[in-house]
């Protein structure tokens, strides 16, 4: 099980990124995808993730109506398009794995995620 996030840089507030996180050594639609961040002195925090099967999607208070998560199965491939960046929402961005359920909790608690992709940082600065 591999994943790969890509996709940082520096932008300025307000504006857009697109992230994308490239699987490969597993069937993507059998797992949930999560999106984390972790700012420098802060403990690493979930964002966003995405379910397998229907797809059922999650996203922190922080960041509702501003991110959205999807899944490109053909692709193996999860995207997290993010608007109206703010400086708060600098960090190194990852994604992860994992073969969730209710029973497990919230998908956005990191340690629910057996499988980690190195991270990409976002800086959002003027």
């Amino acid at each position: 099980v591999q994943l790969q996030a890509s996709g940082g840089g520096l932008v300025q507030p307000g504006g857009s990124l697109r992230l994308s996180c490239a699987t490969s050594g597993f069937r993507l639609d059998y797992y949930t995808i999560g999106w984390f961040r972790q700012a420098p002195g802060k403990e690493r925090e979930g964002v966003s993730s995405i379910g397998r099967g229907d797809g059922s999607k999650y996203y922190a208070d922080s960041v509702k109506g501003r991110f959205t998560i999807s899944r490109d199965n053909a692709k193996k491939t999860v995207y997290l398009q993010m608007t109206n960046l703010e400086p708060e929402d600098t960090a190194i961005y990852y994604c992860a794995a994992a073969w969730w359920t209710s029973a497990n909790g919230s998908p956005l608690n990191p340690s629910v995620y057996n499988y980690w992709g190195q991270g990409t940082q976002v800086t959002v600065s003027s």
